[in-house]
């Protein structure tokens, strides 16, 4: 039929000619979304395969949370640290991801470590980035605890967990993000979609046992003060000497970057205290604790592409820094497209390893509907975020790199467990 039938058919009431109009838009915003779907479904194939691999994978690290209550029992205050330590390797690294994705859409990347190359500066500035964070997260994590009335363990054994337990995970991810960045140049992958799940799960994956780890040289008389003297200035050499010797772009992502890192830092604390003062939930269904690494950076890692694309096309002109983001609504519809699917096999596949490792879980049905709704939640709240930070540091003149991604993934640490917490009390199992 040709367009304006409705207007030819004049023995239909203006009533229902009018009941019409919505159906029209509706088919027509349909089909603007068909069409925006078969544009990039490339991308969207390499953003859902990248976040499938980053939620099985992630699960992993599920597995280690779940079945380490005892260490979380035995050193108080542990649950704080785990969201700022795991949420800063994918603050750093995917911020390194994202300014890489830039450098190649504008074709300024090369596969070269050496300063002065785009590479290599990064590199250098994800160097003193690490060491800065995980020493500063350490005095962050006690005077949270000391603030909320929550009892810890002292500033010295969060000291050698924070640092220890950051270098030997961060020593892996910069391997990895490197790797990444090569491979993706090489092959002509779409960074911005693939950097981002994959950079943030091996950050969970490689993160949690890493403070496992770091956690067994905490509360040992005499050894843990001298460990956490030994950090503390070997950390602070390395930094003055990246420093030093850095260019003026490394200096500009570090002077850029470690303000949003701190307080990425300290707003992951408070995701740390949201869920440890209601620990007892995690620990009457194990299973949650499973779901949770991977439920936290499921909703980091979408709202960090939706960023780092954001990023891109603000870089590229595509989109216009405007308070209203009608140009970004196609990349918000992707988003939610993408992170359906992710949510439901989340809840799918974490009842599944929950079972193997013998949790106790509310049941298959449950979890589904707990990851989905609370997954819903937290992307609303992701697209708001990774749009105005990404507008608002492009429009004061900072590079939406170094700010989208930290400020993304730091608050959907806070929005993603404010949802899960609000979900779980909705089906009975938490309280608010």
């Amino acid at each position: 039929m040709r367009r304006g039938w409705t207007k030819n058919l004049p023995l239909i009431p203006a009533s229902a000619r009018s009941f019409l109009r919505p159906l029209r838009a509706l088919a027509s915003l349909a089909g603007s979304i068909t069409a925006l779907v078969q544009r990039e479904s490339r991308s969207l194939a390499q953003g859902f395969a990248a976040n499938l691999a980053s939620s099985l994978g992630d699960l992993f690290a599920g597995a280690v949370l779940g079945s380490i209550t005892g260490r979380l029992e035995a050193l108080p205050g542990l649950l704080i640290l785990i969201p700022p330590a795991i949420g800063m390797r994918g603050n750093i690294f995917a911020a390194m991801g994202s300014r890489l994705g830039t450098a190649l859409h504008l074709g300024a990347f090369e596969p070269a470590l050496r300063r002065g190359a785009v590479l290599g500066d990064n590199v250098s500035a994800a160097t003193v980035n690490t060491l800065v964070l995980s020493v500063a997260m350490a005095p962050m994590a006690r005077i949270a605890c000391v603030a909320f009335g929550v009892t810890a363990i002292s500033t010295v054994d969060f000291m050698v967990i924070s640092v220890v337990g950051g270098v030997l995970a961060s020593a892996v991810l910069l391997v990895i993000t490197v790797f990444i960045a090569i491979v993706s140049a090489r092959k002509g992958w779409d960074l911005d979609y693939v950097s981002p799940p994959l950079v943030t799960f091996i950050g969970d994956v490689v993160t949690l046992p890493s403070l496992v780890v770091a956690s067994y040289l905490a509360r040992i008389p005499y050894v843990t003060p001298l460990v956490a003297t030994a950090v503390l200035f070997s950390a602070c050499a390395v930094v003055a000497w990246e420093l030093w010797h850095a260019n003026a772009r490394a200096r500009r992502i570090v002077k850029e970057s470690i303000p949003v890192l701190v307080l990425a830092a300290i707003v992951d604390i408070v995701a740390g205290v949201t869920l440890d003062k209601r620990v007892e939930t995690f620990l009457v269904f194990p299973a949650f604790l499973v779901m949770l690494p991977a439920f936290l950076e499921d909703s980091g890692s979408l709202g960090s592409m939706l960023a780092a694309r954001l990023s891109s096309r603000l870089h590229a002109g595509i989109i216009s820094p405007s308070p209203y983001p009608l140009e970004a609504l196609p990349e918000f519809a992707l988003l939610f497209i993408l992170s359906i699917p992710v949510y439901l096999i989340l809840g799918v596949s974490s009842s599944v390893v929950s079972a193997v490792i013998g949790a106790e879980s509310p049941g298959v049905l449950a979890m589904l509907g707990i990851t989905l709704g609370a997954g819903l939640l937290a992307t609303i709240f992701a697209a708001v975020v990774a749009y105005y930070g990404a507008i608002a540091s492009y429009r004061i003149g900072l590079d939406p790199d170094n700010h989208g991604t930290p400020l993304v993934t730091s608050s959907m640490d806070v929005a993603a467990s404010v949802a899960l917490i609000v979900v779980l009390a909705l089906a009975g199992y938490a309280r608010l």
